[in-house]
């Protein structure tokens, strides 16, 4: 049932889903996976911090969680450097 009610969520708008899984943590807060998908809507909405919170939140409950992918990308996209870019 948990996993029917995250795919669900998953599906959501980051604004409306935040606040649901916000709920849902407080009741499972054995999930990583909930932990991961609120990084990922956080992510959307562009607060990276929370993001990189949950993302590591999930990896303590679970060290083989999706969200090591999710955090590696995060990484990789903050990590980016152009120096094509920049004008000196």
């Amino acid at each position: 049932m948990p996993t029917l009610i995250l795919n669900e969520i998953k599906g959501m708008l980051p604004a409306e889903a935040i606040p649901l899984l916000d709920e849902y943590i407080n009741l499972h807060p054995e999930s990583d996976s909930a932990y991961t998908i609120r990084g990922m809507k956080h992510w959307a909405l562009g607060h990276r911090a929370l993001a990189i919170k949950d993302y590591h939140a999930a990896l303590a409950i679970n060290p083989h969680s999706d969200a090591g992918s999710a955090l590696k990308v995060a990484n990789d996209i903050l990590d980016f450097y152009n120096k094509d870019l920049l004008n000196p």
